[in-house]
């Protein structure tokens, strides 16, 4: 348990960042599932519109310190590949 008040505040602090962090973490694994779905229904359009939505939440999550940037870029790089082969 915090005996200063620093380390109080500290505590406090990290309540708040983690539910922050947890709810934009969530919303990044939605964006990606719909990603997901879309690849999995072979409709290359839909797919290539839940991609282009999810891109700048991959990329957000990484700036705010949610995810490590080669984490979101990696995953934007894979899903995008997956995407592109869709028409083949």
């Amino acid at each position: 348990m915090a005996n200063t008040t620093s380390a109080k505040k500290a505590t406090r602090k990290i309540a708040r960042r983690t539910e922050v962090n947890k709810s934009r973490r969530s919303r990044v694994r939605g964006f990606i599932r719909k990603v997901e779905e879309a690849i999995a229904t072979g409709d290359q359009a839909l797919a290539q519109a839940a991609l282009k939505a999810a891109q700048p939440e991959l990329m957000r999550a990484a700036t705010k310190g949610v995810l490590h940037a080669n984490t979101a870029s990696r995953k934007v790089s894979r899903l995008a590949s997956r995407v592109k082969s869709l028409q083949a």
